[in-house]
């Protein structure tokens, strides 16, 4: 029973064994010359400014949010639009059109929400309040 997993344990045994030896040889080989300059957080050439705790607006996350869904949900559509063809000639025609028009439906609906609460625009209006009642003008 035991002899099932001995081809995972030589693997691991193995990843560990090199992932040693490469950090050994870098710890050997590689320049070690700390000082301030080099210790510094890199921000693409440019002296950092300011700290490295500060609050982003929350619309960029949205943002991001949104275009990783959409991002993995093309993903999602470029097999299925590969194997097309097979789906054709075996006679699934309607059926694979079918789920990819509800698929697509599905993005759209996503999408046209987003839309109509203006969640893709970056600045968005904040309609005024008036601080003594806290009802909106």
């Amino acid at each position: 029973m035991y002899f099932q997993f001995s081809v995972a344990l030589a693997l691991t045994i193995l990843a560990l064994g090199v992932s040693a030896l490469l950090i050994g040889l870098q710890k050997l080989l590689a320049p070690s010359n700390p000082h301030a300059r080099k210790l510094m957080t890199y921000e693409c050439g440019e002296p950092p400014t300011g700290r490295a705790w500060i609050n982003f607006n929350v619309r960029f996350y949205l943002i991001a949010l949104v275009f990783v869904i959409f991002e993995v949900e093309i993903a999602f559509i470029y097999p299925v639009a590969v194997v097309f063809s097979d789906w054709v000639r075996h006679g699934q025609r309607l059926f694979a059109l079918a789920e990819l028009l509800i698929f697509l439906l599905i993005l759209l609906v996503g999408l046209a929400y987003v839309w109509v609460k203006h969640d893709l625009e970056w600045v968005k209006q904040v309609p005024a309040s008036n601080p003594l009642t806290g009802s909106v003008d």
